[in-house]
């Protein structure tokens, strides 16, 4: 018991914030998309990203729809933060990693 239970919690822990950081990078990847969508159209893409993946996202616009041919291009960052101490060997020592999401979208 004393040999298997400190792995098998290790694990567990290990399960549960990859479950939470797979679930932030896929939030940050369609509110990067669904914002490209938005900026193709000339709208305003940073109220789309936030409202999808919440207000403490950096959103960068570097494509932007100034002519034919072209592709708005947005990304979404976030800070993710690992609640469990297996956080401290696969983030870093400081529990923390930065995620992002990219998304691209013809110009329309």
């Amino acid at each position: 018991m004393a040999l298997v239970l400190p792995l098998l919690v290790l694990l567990i822990f290990g399960i549960i914030d990859f479950g939470r950081m797979l679930n932030e990078q896929i939030a940050l990847t369609e509110a990067a998309r669904d914002a490209a969508r938005v900026a193709s159209f000339g709208g305003d893409p940073t109220g789309r990203a936030t409202r999808i993946a919440g207000d403490d996202v950096a959103v960068d616009v570097t494509g932007t729809c100034s002519g034919p041919g072209r592709d708005a291009q947005v990304t979404v960052s976030n800070d993710f933060s690992f609640v469990t101490p297996i956080g401290l060997l696969g983030g870093g020592f400081d529990g923390e990693v930065t995620l992002t999401g990219t998304g691209v979208v013809p110009c329309q």
